[in-house]
């Protein structure tokens, strides 16, 4: 499994790279804050709406910690969608916040 690092995400942001991050924490989590420009779908819900995502593009998926993420990036693979895991979550996060 790829992944990148907060601090590798937060530069190309800064960079001003599109990115398709996905955050995969339940609601509850997500009101703490999310990376801006990042898409809700909790983790429980990416197998009824990974065909929303476009294979074509690839996908960085961040939870609190990087766990749950992880399982995310392994289902997405499976299916063919190109993921990378953000290591330590938000945990990891310096940046700015929505």
């Amino acid at each position: 499994m790829r992944e990148i690092t907060a601090k590798e995400v937060e530069r190309l942001l800064n960079e001003g790279k599109e990115l398709n991050i996905i955050d995969v924490r339940e609601a509850d989590e997500v009101v703490q804050g999310m990376i801006p420009g990042a898409v809700h779908i909790p983790l429980k819900a990416i197998p009824a709406r990974y065909l929303e995502l476009d294979d074509d593009k690839e996908y960085i998926m961040v939870c609190r910690s990087g766990a749950r993420s992880s399982q995310a990036v392994r289902f997405l693979e499976e299916e063919g969608i190109d993921a990378v895991n953000m290591k330590g979550g938000m945990m990891s996060w310096k940046g700015k916040t929505e």
